[in-house]
């Protein structure tokens, strides 16, 4: 294989691994069991079994795993502290929802080896460029097939992996490039000469099409040619020329095209294939957004239930769920306290069969990993169902475990006439809650603890279906008491009941917001548009999934950001379409979980409304134009022997409404491995600056629902035009090499005319 793969292979930690291990895996306090665990020769593929049961036995990719935590730093391996010592214990944390592998060595030897040894590969598998992940990729499929371990392969055996990859071709054909292969006439391919054949069945005509059209012998790009193309296609203008030159630096393969300063084929195609040629704009990857306006001027990323690894009627209450989140760039999660048995808070579902965690736990998790992801403020949205005294302890573990991180004054002394931005409040937590009096009220000594029924429902969930308050007629009374040191810990963040935009214009404070329930926030959204969007510049609102979605469904979060709405708040643990909207529209400006909002929807006077787009200043309506050319080793959805995907394309754009719209391919039979589509699909968008484009792709099936093969979303701001490749993911939102579709867009100006 590559001179690098043998290096890794000698390394000790490595050599251990390869040895392989006796370890326990830890379910729980009462499920601990032992499995032989080993590195295979791949490199990459971590083999385990248990001594006695039989022939099963499971795998795993280094590149699942996401990262390696040392000793008691999982909540299993917690529980069982008492037992094991934490130099003996580990965590493998891996990509997506998969859940945690809780191991425990015989030794710290051991243990470290497998610590070290993982971190190695996880860095050397992040480090590959496309072409080794390519090698890496075919590599793993012949290990896969190669059933004798003799390291060949006969053409009977290649059909049989060529069926596992998803390639279902003609086997006239595949039998002539086979020949062309065995380069020793033995009627089988070494692995070396496997990646040869796959090299010529991965031959893409349609990117050698469009070498073609710029090449001037058929044979190679100069320089020159390569900046036309990437004047004239890629749509890169001024900068072309020097950009042309970087990309031959760094994606060429060939000594003597490098040495003629030209491009060949192959690194035509890598270029295509790497980042930057990929549809997502590398320079809106970073931060590149202004991140000094005020607070309610940015949409924030933002989870509901946080607790929650599943539903919300039995689903476990658990602190990986908040690191799960944070770890994806959330910025507000919610924190559901109720009073403990012993003096101390819980947080779980009210009234449902959840789990209970301690709310100081929550705080110190939130602590661990608030900004891992990202600098930016988290705020700490808590739903407060504790009597005085439990409220007086939780504002003492907020106060001692979050220390210099809470924020707990304002900022420069003066009560605000606007909320400070992202920029002054890095690395500050906020507590969203409820407060007695307001800021300016502060120094007034003389307020009761009490606070009115009306400010008692800003937490409240009108629609769920678990609440168990009596009746509204014999609540009008009732006054709820809050305890002192919590509400003082209130700064920025007041929750108080929401009387309309009336009264919100003559009374409101920009530090009082209020929540909304999505049924009322799309009642709003049709009765008062422009109102709700004034109303989002100045104060923030955050909006959560009905109560009656039990099985944490989610809601399109698009038809609330386009009214300005910043804190929209998610069942992240959930995934499908609207977990794929919240990634992509925070995918970009650094993945650090705050987008800036356009600005007509920053400005105090807009008269903007989603539902009359026309009826902006500086609309300005574009065309959207995508040729649907190819796809490139789509995984297979259905494991049967033999199945093989039928592929579509559908181009679906979430923003105002006026832009919602689908567009589909049709689909291709049997091919999953290089499907031709060359299809385009059109579109007219009224308001870019809020639209996401999600490319899906499916397995088409006559009879019943489509499967979900993967997708890409992304904000159409973010779009490069030209030819790009797509990198598809999971449903769980975890990239899944090497597949991808390849398009040509455009994007040009709707003029009367066309």
């Amino acid at each position: 294989m590559d001179p690098e793969g043998a290096r890794i292979q000698d390394d000790p930690d490595v050599k251990v691994m390869i040895a392989g291990s006796t370890l326990r895996k830890v379910k729980s306090r009462s499920w601990k069991k032992q499995r032989h665990f080993r590195l295979l020769e791949d490199g990459l593929t971590i083999w385990y079994k248990s001594r006695w049961a039989g022939r099963g036995h499971s795998t795993f990719s280094v590149t699942e795993v996401e990262a390696v935590r040392e000793g008691h730093q999982s909540e299993v391996l917690l529980s069982i502290a008492e037992e094991f010592p934490a130099d003996l214990c580990f965590t493998l944390v891996f990509h997506g929802r998969q859940g945690n592998l809780d191991l425990v060595a015989d030794s710290p030897e051991e243990a470290q080896a497998w610590i070290r040894g993982v971190r190695k590969l996880i860095h050397k598998a992040q480090t590959m460029d496309e072409k080794e992940r390519l090698d890496q990729w075919v590599w793993d499929w012949f290990q896969k097939a190669d059933k004798n371990k003799d390291g060949k392969m006969n053409f009977k055996e290649v059909k049989k992996l060529l069926k596992m990859m998803n390639v279902d071709m003609n086997e006239e054909h595949a039998l002539h490039l086979f020949t062309m292969a065995d380069k020793s006439e033995s009627d089988s391919l070494e692995i070396e000469q496997f990646v040869y054949f796959y090299k010529m069945l991965t031959q893409r005509d349609e990117v050698w099409k469009v070498f073609q059209d710029y090449s001037g012998d058929g044979e190679k790009l100069m320089l020159e040619e390569l900046e036309n193309f990437l004047r004239m296609e890629q749509q890169e203008g001024e900068q072309s020329a020097q950009h042309a030159k970087e990309l031959i630096d760094r994606y060429e393969p060939s000594e003597t095209a490098l040495k003629q300063g030209a491009m060949s084929l192959d690194g035509f195609q890598m270029y295509l294939c790497s980042q930057e040629g990929s549809i997502f704009n590398p320079e809106h990857q970073n931060l590149y957004q202004d991140m000094s306006q005020p607070l309610s001027h940015y949409f924030i990323s933002s989870s509901h239930n946080t607790y929650l690894l599943e539903d919300q009627l039995r689903g476990q209450s658990s602190l990986e769920a908040y690191i799960q989140a944070l770890k994806r760039g959330c910025r507000c999660v919610e924190v559901d306290c109720w009073d403990g048995s012993d003096g101390e808070p819980v947080v779980y579902h009210g009234h449902t069969l959840t789990s209970k965690i301690l709310f100081k736990d929550v705080v110190s998790t939130v602590k661990e990993y608030a900004f891992k992801a990202s600098d930016f403020p988290v705020i700490l949205s808590l739903e407060n169902h504790c009597g005085v005294e439990q409220q007086t302890v939780m504002a003492r573990h907020l106060s001692q475990i979050l220390g210099d991180s809470l924020l707990t004054t304002l900022l420069d002394g003066q009560v605000p006439q606007q909320l400070p931005s992202p920029q002054e409040l890095k690395g500050k937590i906020l507590l969203k809650a409820k407060k007695i009096g307001g800021l300016e009220q502060c120094l007034d000594e003389t307020l009761t603890d009490e606070v009115s029924d009306d400010e008692e429902m800003a937490n409240g969930d009108p629609e769920s279906p678990c609440t168990e308050d009596p009746p509204a007629a014999n609540k009008k009374h009732k006054k709820s008491k809050l305890s002192r040191e919590l509400s003082d810990l209130v700064v920025y963040c007041k929750s108080v009941h929401f009387h309309g935009f009336e009264h919100a214009r003559s009374h409101a404070k920009c530090y009082e917001m209020s929540s909304f329930s999505e049924s009322k926030a799309k009642k709003l959204v049709k009765e008062a548009g422009t109102d709700f969007v004034q109303y989002n510049t100045r104060q923030l609102s955050r909006i959560y999934p009905s109560g009656l979605r039990t099985d944490s469904s989610n809601y399109n979060p698009q038809e609330i950001w386009s009214m300005g709405c910043q804190i929209v708040a998610l069942n992240f643990q959930t995934a499908g379409l609207e977990m794929d909207l919240n990634d992509g529209l925070f995918r970009q400006n650094g993945c650090c979980g705050f987008v800036l909002k356009p600005e007509f929807m920053r400005d105090a006077t807009s008269q903007f409304s989603p539902e009359k787009p026309e009826g902006r200043q500086g609309y300005k309506p574009l065309r959207l134009s995508i040729q649907v050319i190819s796809g490139q080793q789509l995984p297979k959805v259905n494991q049967k022997e033999g199945s093989i995907v039928d592929p579509l394309v559908r181009v679906e754009i979430y923003g105002v409404p006026q832009d919602q719209a689908k567009e589909e391919t049709s689909h291709i039979n049997n091919n999953g491995f290089n499907p031709v589509w060359n299809e385009t699909l059109n579109f007219v968008i009224h308001t870019p600056e809020l639209a996401l484009v999600r490319f899906l792709v499916e397995d088409y099936d006559k009879a019943s629902r489509n499967d979900f093969i993967g997708q890409f979303t992304l904000p159409f701001t973010c779009i490069q035009a030209g030819y790009r490749h797509i990198h598809l993911l999971s449903k769980d939102g975890t990239v899944i090499p090497p597949s991808s579709l390849f398009v040509n867009i455009s994007i040009s100006e709707l003029t009367s005319g066309s």
